[in-house]
Order: structure tokens, then C-alpha cells, then sequence
């Protein structure tokens, strides 16, 4: 779908010179994470051990959930195990709806609200750090990255704050609401807007690296491989950019919209269409592999799926979560959830966390899709989980934002 947007220099501005711009629709369609001291050689091993992991990991934390989706490639797939029996460990209430998913990182929980705010919260207790406010409502999921916490607002402004403290370090005027999330690559930060266009910009300052401008909204969040990023659009195409200078590589042609973001493994991307479509795109041989279609029930997939080497799963309109043989798209079990779905399934283990609009919770065994565990969040959820050490976190629409795990 194409907007009205009017074309705007784009421009590095500070937070106190904001002007209000024209009012924006939003989605595709308008239906829219004492001990004694080793020996000094020992410690010296432990301490390049430790750093080549990290090196190999972008920086990341195991036990962290920093990014949209839990990694660049958005696989929306967490290590570590949940509590056989999750409890209600706190509770935090923003001041509207949560339709961001939360960052886990350095024992702090960020989440943005259509309030307007950026909150921080203590990752064990649910309390209070500190508060942001944007410029208008955030559905952008934060992302944080070396010390900063990097999302975008309905007013089209793009942020970067530090994660101590929540002051601004810089942002970044677009001409559109901004629900992506961002992207990594060396020192560039990527992500999508709603004035139809795909942006890089440089960490430390802002600055605009490239823009690539497309026919619709850039809704979804773009997956980085390499020095690769993969995007979904609202044009109906699967574009392959170089991050190092903003040049098409390859585009596919979907003729549907994409508000889902990419998931990829093993040279394939994985979305889901509002054309009632689930795809697997050939990364190599840049074509469409295979389609799923549920063959009882025409609805658009919003959510972005979970994938493994061996079951992909996705939550639809159609309030059925699907799980499918990757190589394939053979169905392999289906969950009723008796509402639409569009908070994205995370899975941990050998369980798949998945929520619906009507505000149930539930847990699924990954391998039979029977749900283990449920929980009433009495409000709808649209954010999806965040996992990190044992425990899980989301929002719901009536601001409340949930931490389960073992007391």
C-alpha cells in the first residue's frame, strides 16, 4: 500500500526542536530479553575463552533477550528451560497499552507503551528505574545494543538513549510512524518506517548511511546475516540489501502484503503474509521454495514465526497456531486458541510460548502443540515474550507488564 507521505529532508535533530508533522494509519492493510581467585595463567585462559565467545555472540549475553525476536536473524528461539509450572513472580503498570515487546538486559526489563514512555525496569523486582518519553506512542519493540537502547515512535522519530540512565544520546527524524524494530550490523543500526523507506544509520552520531525507499510501509523488523539485511514490506516484496552501501542484491516478488518479519536458518527466510500465506524463500536461489495455506480458514498471519532446524511455528488471524515441517511446509500440529493471534511465539526447549487477543497465555509442548500451562491475562496481548534466565515477560493492552518464573 502506498502512503501520502510528502517527501522531507531527513536531518539530525535534537530533542528539544520537535514539530508536529501530518498524522499517519498504521499496519499493511487498515485493518490494521566469595570465591577464591584462579591462578593468574588459568584466569588468563577463562578470560579469552570467555572473550571469544562473546566475539562469536555480537557481545550478547546468553541469559539476555536484547533484540526483537532474541537475535539478528529474528528465530524468535531462546536458550536456556522454563519452570515446569511458571508462577506470577511482579507486575508493573504503564500508563496504556503495551504492545512493544520488552528488552532483558543487564538485569533491567525496557518496554515501550502507546503512552508514550520508555520504561526500565528491575528485571527481579518489577520496580521502577527510570521513564523515557518519546514523542508519541511506541509500538516499536527497544533493542539494546553496547550500552544503548535504540526504538522509534508513531511521530517517525527515531532514539537512541543510554541504558543507565534513559538520557537521549541522538535520534533521527522520518517522515513516518516507526513500528520496526532495529537491526545490527558493525556500527550501523537498521530499521524500517512507515514513509515506505529502509534506513541505516551510524551508531555513534545518527547520521544517515543510506535509505532505500520502497512502495509501501516497512512495517516489519529487517533480519541481519553477514553484512546481509533481509526485509518484508507492504509492496509485496522480499528485498536482499548490502549493508556496507544500501545496493539491492535481490528482491522477490510475494504480491501480498508482509507486516511479519523475517526468520531465517539454513540459507531460508520464513514469514507469513496477509495474503493467508506462509512462505519459505531460497536465500541462494532467491525464489519462493514452498507455500502453507490453512485449507479451512482465509486469514492474514501479522505475527512473525519461531524456527528450529526441525518445526517452524507461527500464530495467525485465523486463532490457530501453526506448526510446520521447515523443509516442507507440511502441517505437524495446530493449536486452537479461539481468538486471532498476533503476538510472535517464542520457544524455549522443547515449549513454545504463544498469547492471544483475548489474553490467554499458554505454554505448548513443542513437539505435540497440548498446551501445558495457561494463564488469563484478562486484557488482550499483542507484544510477545522475552525470555532470559528462566524467566518470561510481556505486556498486554491494559498496560500491565507480566514477569513469570520460579519463586
Amino acid at each position: 500500500m502506498n502512503s501520502n507521505f510528502g517527501r522531507k529532508s531527513l536531518t539530525l535533530s535534537s530533542p528539544g526542536n520537535w514539530t508536529r508533522r501530518t498524522s499517519h494509519s498504521h499496519e499493511c492493510s487498515r485493518w490494521l530479553s566469595p570465591v577464591r581467585p584462579l591462578p593468574t595463567a588459568i584466569s588468563l585462559l577463562f578470560f579469552l575463552i570467555g572473550a571469544n565467545v562473546a566475539a562469536q555472540d555480537g557481545g550478547k549475553k546468553p541469559e539476555e533477550w536484547q533484540i526483537f525476536r532474541g537475535n539478528p536473524q529474528l528465530t524468535g528461539v531462546a536458550q536456556g528451560r522454563l519452570p515446569d509450572s511458571p508462577e506470577l513472580l511482579w507486575t508493573f503498570q504503564a500508563g496504556d497499552a503495551i504492545e512493544s515487546t520488552a528488552a532483558i538486559s543487564n538485569g533491567m526489563v525496557y518496554v515501550g507503551s502507546l503512552d508514550g514512555f520508555l520504561y526500565a525496569v528491575d528485571f527481579a523486582t518489577g520496580k521502577l528505574k527510570w521513564k523515557m518519553q518519546a514523542q508519541d506512542e511506541i509500538k516499536s519493540s527497544p533493542t539494546v545494543h553496547k550500552g544503548r537502547i535504540y526504538f522509534g515512535d508513531e511521530y517517525g522519530r527515531f532514539h537512541a538513549v543510554n541504558a543507565a540512565t534513559g538520557d537521549t544520546l541522538w535520534s533521527f527524524l522520518t517522515d513516518g510512524g516507526i513500528t520496526s524494530s532495529a537491526n545490527f550490523y558493525k556500527d550501523r543500526v537498521i530499521f524500517g518506517s512507515y514513509d515506505n523507506s529502509l534506513y541505516c544509520l551510524s551508531t555513534q552520531d545518527g547520521s544517515l548511511q543510506w535509505k532505500v525507499e520502497t512502495d509501501g510501509y516497512v512495517h516489519a523488523t529487517p533480519a541481519v546475516l553477514g553484512n546481509t539485511v533481509f526485509s518484508t514490506g507492504c509492496d509485496g516484496f522480499f528485498r536482499e540489501t548490502s549493508i556496507e552501501d544500501g545496493t539491492e542484491v535481490s528482491r522477490v516478488e510475494l504480491g501480498d502484503y508482509v507486516a511479519a518479519s523475517p526468520a531465517i536458518l539454513n540459507g531460508h527466510a520464513y514469514f507469513g503474509t496477509f495474503g493467508n500465506q506462509i512462505y519459505s524463500v531460497d536465500l541462494k536461489q532467491h525464489k519462493v521454495v514452498w507455500r502453507y495455506e490453512n485449507p479451512r480458514r482465509k486469514f492474514p498471519y501479522y505475527a512473525s514465526a519461531a524456527i528450529t532446524d526441525d518445526i517452524l511455528i507461527v500464530g495467525g488471524r485465523d486463532k490457530v497456531v501453526h506448526a510446520l515441517e521447515p523443509r516442507t511446509g507440511k502441517e505437524l500440529w495446530a493449536f486452537t486458541a479461539r481468538s486471532k493471534i498476533e503476538a510472535s511465539p517464542v520457544i524455549v526447549g522443547d515449549r513454545v510460548i504463544v498469547a492471544s487477543s483475548r489474553g490467554k497465555i499458554n505454554i505448548l509442548n513443542i513437539h505435540s502443540g497440548e498446551s501445558v500451562w495457561e494463564f488469563d491475562a484478562g486484557s488482550g496481548v499483542v507484544s510477545s515474550a522475552s525470555f532470559a534466565d528462566g524467566k518470561f515477560v510481556l505486556g498486554s493492552d491494559d498496560g500491565t507488564l507480566y514477569c513469570f518464573g520460579s519463586k
